[in-house]
């Protein structure tokens, strides 16, 4: 058994959605009335790529270029808020990925904060979220962060051995990483993220622990180990192919027990496959199922009800160039031209997946109340997971969740390993056949 055939971490996958005709914003504008809603702005600039990266980002653009894509995110929050006024949109969670987003220059960085607080209304005590890497962490830039408000930073240091960090085809070294924590760690931001890679060609077990066990000499809040996979299209599989390196899901396995057991030795608590939190109390329930995002920038996806939308995904250079100067030319930002309508079936598989792969689980009563239906009965390879002894049936007292006694469906520490093999089994035939479908037409 493979345990690493998919990250599962959102569904459906971008390669699932078509184009659309007829569908525009102000017509969803309504999933977005109120409170609890989150905005994600996809800065998609770094130094150079990883050779495992296959998210959308491009390399090799100067200030102007950067200001030109800045100057499209003004106008599109501009005809946001003149849509979403109407309704009263508050947004609790404002999230800035990548890319990289401190590769900006710190007039930039200024800029980009100033578009984000002003362009839409956010609760006086929202959540604002950040990516970094180590050679874009200065001490001015990171004043910036602390005065814009930044509650959480999340760096990518993927592991303090320099020939592991080759192999990736990362830019930094180690010594800069430490240099970068250091500093980070001087500021005091309220939650601090560090994220490491296992599976990586040449890393044994006893580097990734050694990775780790520095790791835990700047205190971070939250660490998230991420098994190497190595798309089509990334840089990283010519190199493997070249220089007849392989990966090894067995060992890389192996990894990922005595790194998790490793963790929770410290105090972590486990909360998915993939995140560690540097606190004792168990997570809490929480219905995402059905959460609302909004998206700016290009590369991006925004999540409103039955309707899924992002610019085409691509992971070249010259195909993000593309859908990043169509994004510069977009007139009409009301206009929804690429997607997906979930249909009924669809929208209870993301619930199922969204609940099950994390901690405490999927609440039996929960989905029952939102579907009408059992969820064991609508997906009859729960049963045998259960046979198998990767779920569990658990009951929580009342209050402990906030939803009175419950009985939840949560992963065992063995299939919490197996997320990446077990969360695929519930993509549908359709959305899997239109993912072979992109695959087959673009790589």
């Amino acid at each position: 058994m493979n345990p690493y055939i998919q990250y599962m971490y959102s569904y459906p996958h971008k390669t699932a959605y078509r184009p659309l005709e007829g569908i525009f914003l102000k017509d969803y504008a309504s999933c977005l009335a109120g409170r609890g809603h989150g905005l994600y702005l996809h800065i998609p600039f770094c130094q150079t790529k990883c050779g495992y990266c296959n998210l959308f980002s491009v390399t090799g653009q100067g200030e102007e270029k950067i200001d030109r894509y800045l100057d499209g995110v003004e106008r599109q929050l501009t005809q946001f808020r003149d849509i979403l006024e109407p309704y009263g949109a508050e947004f609790g969670d404002v999230t800035i990925g990548g890319g990289t987003p401190l590769l900006l220059t710190e007039k930039q960085l200024d800029r980009m904060f100033q578009l984000v607080d002003s362009g839409l209304s956010l609760v006086r005590n929202r959540d604002l979220i950040i990516e970094t890497a180590p050679n874009q962490t200065t001490k001015e830039k990171l004043k910036l962060l602390k005065s814009a408000g930044v509650t959480r930073i999340s760096m990518g240091i993927q592991s303090f051995h320099d020939g592991e960090l080759k192999t990736l085809q990362r830019q930094h070294h180690a010594g800069k990483a430490r240099e970068a924590l250091d500093l980070l760690r001087s500021f005091s931001f309220p939650c601090v993220n560090l994220d490491f890679i296992y599976g990586i060609p040449g890393q044994t077990i006893g580097s990734l622990l050694d990775s780790l066990e520095e790791a835990l000499t700047f205190q971070p809040d939250e660490l998230f180990l991420y098994p190497l996979y190595v798309k089509h299209g990334a840089g990283l599989e010519r190199k493997l192919q070249n220089e007849g390196l392989v990966l090894d899901p067995e060992l890389a396995f192996q990894q990922y027990q005595e790194a998790s057991a490793f963790l929770r030795s410290f105090g972590f608590r486990q909360d998915s496959m993939r995140r560690f939190v540097r606190r004792p109390d168990r997570r809490a329930f929480s219905d995402c199922g059905f959460g609302t995002s909004l998206a700016l920038g290009c590369g991006g996806r925004s999540y409103l009800g039955k309707l899924h939308f992002c610019t085409p995904y691509a992971i070249t250079q010259k195909g993000c160039l593309s859908q990043l100067r169509a994004f510069e030319q977009t007139e009409d930002f009301n206009v929804i031209t690429h997607g997906i309508l979930l249909s009924e079936e669809e929208i209870r598989r993301r619930f199922v997946i969204r609940h099950l792969l994390i901690q405490p689980g999927l609440s039996l009563k929960t989905y029952y109340d939102h579907f009408n239906s059992d969820a064991e009965h609508d997906f009859p390879q729960l049963a045998y997971w259960l046979q198998q002894g990767w779920l569990r049936k658990e009951v929580f007292p009342a209050g402990e969740l906030d939803l009175g006694a419950e009985t939840m469906l949560t992963l065992t520490d063995t299939g919490m390993g197996l997320c990446d093999y077990l969360g695929p089994q519930l993509i549908s035939q359709e959305i899997q056949g239109r993912m072979d479908e992109w695959e087959e037409r673009n790589l």
